[in-house]
C-alpha cells in the first residue's frame, strides 16, 4: 500500500472530468466518509472522499452504501453549501497528499459564492474541511481538531484554516536534468558509481513513498520495467541501507517513471507478495515485488479493488463488537443449558424404572418388613425373570416404600415433557443467535442498528437512548434491490427485520422466495411471476452470498412461491416455514454480484 503524492497526482488528473459538473447529492454513510454524486459530464460513478484514519482515499466508486436515517451535521452543512454547486477546479497542493476542490455555489436567493473543499489524506490526521476561499475561514471539518489536541492547527467552525507544516522537499516533476538530480541527492562524486539509500529518495523528493523509491532503485539495477522470469536472480534490495548504484541508471529509472506519470501513461497495479501475502498498489508496475499481480485501467478501479469494503468492514466490526460479544455469550449460555437439559433428560427417561419398582413392591409387599435396608425381588416385567435389588428406607413401611417410588415416577414423567419443551426452545435460541452472528458478519452500519433494535424489541437488551432524546425509528427498513439482466427486481433482506419486511410485507403471493437450505442466511425475493434462468441464478447466488455459506461452493438454495411461505404464530422476526420447494445448487460469484445493478431503498 502506498497512497503517496505521486499516486495522488494521478488521482487528481483522473478527477479533472468532474470540472464543470454539478454536485447533485452528498451523503455521509459513516463518520469519516462522504459520497458525492454528480450531474453532467457523463459521470456515472460517485466520488468517495474518505478521511478514515486507516484507509484515507479519494476515488470514483460504483458501490452503494446505506446511509443513516438522519444525516450528520457535517453532511447537512456540506449539502447547504455545496449541493447544486459547479466544480471549478480540482488540484493537488505541490506533491503533498492534499487535494483542493473549488466550487461555485448559488444560495437560496440566487447569490453566487465560492467554496473550497480541502481533503487531507494523512493517515490518522486525515480530514475533510470546507472553507471560504476568500478568507480561509472554516465552515467545518469532518473531524474537529481542538486546541487540546493541537496548538499548531485548529480545525473548528469559525477558525482560520492553516495548511499542514511544509516538509520542504523538492518537487520530483521539476527535476529535469541529471545535474539537478545529483544536487538534490547531495552527490559530489564525479564518477558514475554512487552510494545512496532508498531513504534518501524519500527524504529529498515530495510525494515519494518508500515503496516507489524501492521500485526506482530496483529498476536502476535491472535496467528494465518488466518482471524478471527467474526470481532467483532478483537483486536483494535492503530497506534503507546504502548500496552502490550507477548514477546514470538511477537517473534514467527516476526520469522515465516520472515522465510516464506526467504524461498520464500509468499502469495501476495491485501485487500480492508471495512471501507474506501483503498487498501493495501503485500507479506503476511494482517489479521489485515477487507475487501475483492484477492491473487496472484507471487508478479509481485499482483503489476500489484494493480497499474494497475494508474501511466499512472495520467500522462495522468496531461498532458491532458489543453486539457480537453479547450474541456470542447468549449463544454459549444456551449451549451450556442444552448440555444440562440433555443430562436431565437422560435421567428423566428412567421414569418407567421407578413405576416398575413401585409395582413390584406392591406385589411382593408381604415379603418386606419395616427396617429392611434392601430387598431382592423377581422382576416379572423381564423376560428372563431376573432378580432386581431395590434400596429401601428402614424408617418406612412396605406401603410407604411403594408410594415413594410411584411419586418419583410421576415427578420424572412430568419433568420429561417440560425438559423436552425447554430443549426445543433452547435449540431454537441457539439457531436464532447463530443466525444473528451470520447477519452481523455481513452487516452494514444501518443493519447493525436494526439488529440492535430487534434485540431490544425481543427483550434481550435495553434500549440505548441518550437522556432528553427520543429515538427516531424508520417506517420500514432499507433493503437491497438488485436488477437482473432482463430488468426484474430481486430484493434481499440482510437481517431479521429486513427479512420480515421483504417476505411478509413487500412480496406478492406469486413472487418467488429463496433461502439457503438448512443454512442461516437472507430472504431473497424475485418480484415477478415470470423470469428466465439467468434471473433465478442471480437470485440464488444472492441467497448463497448473503448467507453463512458465502465462501462455499455448490450451496443448496431452496425456492418456492411466497404463498407457500408462512410465519408460525409467536415466531421470532424473520423465522418462517415453507413447503412446495425446489432446490438448486449454486456457487457464489462475487464478480457477477458486484456487476449486477443494485440500489438501497
Amino acid at each position: 500500500m502506498a497512497l503517496d503524492g505521486i499516486v495522488i497526482s494521478s488521482i487528481v488528473k483522473e478527477l479533472q472530468q468532474c470540472v464543470g459538473a454539478r454536485i447533485n447529492k452528498i451523503h455521509q454513510p459513516t463518520e469519516h466518509d462522504l459520497m458525492i454524486s454528480f450531474r453532467g459530464n457523463g459521470i456515472k460513478d460517485k466520488l468517495i472522499v474518505s478521511a478514515n484514519p486507516t484507509y484515507p482515499r479519494v476515488h470514483f466508486t460504483n458501490t452503494n452504501q446505506q446511509n443513516p436515517l438522519e444525516a450528520p451535521m457535517f453532511c447537512m452543512l456540506m449539502r447547504k453549501h455545496c449541493e447544486g454547486g459547479v466544480i471549478d477546479a480540482i488540484s493537488q497542493v505541490g506533491r503533498e497528499r492534499i487535494i483542493h476542490i473549488d466550487i461555485t455555489h448559488r444560495d437560496e436567493i440566487g447569490d453566487r459564492s465560492a467554496k473550497k473543499i480541502i481533503v487531507e489524506l494523512m493517515g490518522r490526521h486525515s480530514n475533510i474541511i470546507l472553507v471560504d476561499p476568500s478568507t480561509l475561514s472554516i465552515f467545518d471539518g469532518i473531524h474537529h481538531v481542538t486546541p487540546a489536541l493541537s496548538s499548531y492547527r485548529i480545525i473548528m467552525p469559525g477558525t482560520v484554516y492553516s495548511a499542514p507544516p511544509e516538509q520542504h522537499k523538492l518537487d520530483p516533476f521539476e527535476i529535469v536534468s541529471i545535474d539537478q538530480f545529483k544536487q538534490a541527492l547531495n552527490i559530489e562524486e564525479q564518477g558514475d558509481d554512487i552510494s545512496v539509500s532508498n531513504k534518501q529518495l524519500v527524504q529529498q523528493f515530495s510525494g515519494f513513498s518508500p515503496l516507489l523509491a524501492q521500485e526506482i532503485v530496483y529498476r536502476s539495477i535491472t535496467g528494465t520495467d518488466m518482471v524478471m522470469e527467474d526470481t532467483q536472480q532478483r537483486p536483494l534490495i535492503i530497506g534503507n541501507d546504502y548500496i552502490t548504484y550507477n548514477l546514470n541508471a538511477l537517473w534514467d529509472a527516476f526520469y522515465s517513471l516520472l515522465n510516464q506519470v506526467k504524461a498520464g501513461h500509468i499502469k495501476p497495479e495491485i501485487v500480492t507478495a508471495k512471501q507474506n501475502e501483503k498487498m501493495s498498489f501503485s500507479i506503476t508496475s511494482l517489479t521489485h515485488i515477487d507475487g501475483a499481480r492484477q492491473t487496472y485501467t484507471t487508478i479509481s478501479e485499482c483503489l476500489e479493488a484494493f480497499y474494497g469494503d475494508k474501511a466499512q468492514r472495520d467500522t462495522v466490526k468496531q461498532r458491532a463488537n458489543d453486539l457480537i460479544r453479547f450474541v456470542t455469550n447468549e449463544k454459549q449460555k444456551n449451549e451450556q443449558k442444552v448440555t444440562k437439559l440433555e443430562e436431565a433428560y437422560s435421567e428423566a427417561k428412567d421414569a418407567d424404572r421407578y413405576r416398575i419398582i413401585g409395582e413390584l413392591l406392591t406385589t411382593y409387599m408381604h415379603q418386606i418388613k419395616r427396617g429392611d435396608a434392601s430387598v431382592e425381588l423377581i422382576n416379572y416385567y423381564d423376560e428372563n425373570q431376573s432378580l432386581i435389588k431395590i434400596e429401601l428406607d428402614p424408617q418406612l413401611n412396605p406401603s410407604e416404600h411403594a408410594q415413594k417410588y410411584f411419586k418419583k415416577y410421576t415427578k420424572q414423567k412430568n419433568a420429561l415433557s417440560i425438559i423436552e419443551e425447554q430443549l426445543e426452545k433452547t435449540r431454537q435460541e441457539i439457531e436464532y443467535f447463530t443466525l444473528l452472528l451470520a447477519q452481523l458478519d455481513q452487516a452494514s452500519l444501518v443493519d447493525i442498528e436494526e439488529i440492535r433494535e430487534e434485540l431490544v424489541s425481543e427483550g434481550y437488551m435495553r434500549e440505548r437512548v441518550k437522556r432528553g432524546m427520543k429515538k427516531k425509528k424508520a417506517n420500514r427498513p432499507s433493503v437491497l434491490h438488485y436488477k437482473s439482466n432482463e430488468g426484474i427486481e430481486i430484493v434481499v433482506g440482510k437481517n431479521n427485520l429486513q427479512n420480515e419486511y421483504v417476505t411478509n410485507r413487500l412480496a406478492d403471493s406469486q413472487d418467488t422466495w429463496l433461502h439457503t437450505k438448512d443454512i442461516p442466511g437472507s430472504h431473497v425475493v424475485i418480484r415477478s411471476k415470470a423470469y428466465n434462468d439467468e434471473t433465478l441464478e442471480l437470485a440464488a447466488m444472492l441467497a448463497a452470498h448473503f448467507s453463512q455459506a458465502k465462501h462455499s461452493s455448490l450451496v443448496p438454495v431452496d425456492y418456492t412461491l411466497i404463498r407457500h411461505v408462512k410465519k408460525p404464530s409467536g415466531a421470532k422476526p424473520g423465522f418462517v416455514i415453507y413447503d412446495h420447494q425446489k432446490t438448486l445448487y449454486i456457487t457464489p460469484d462475487e464478480a457477477k454480484i458486484k456487476a449486477a445493478p443494485c440500489e438501497i431503498k
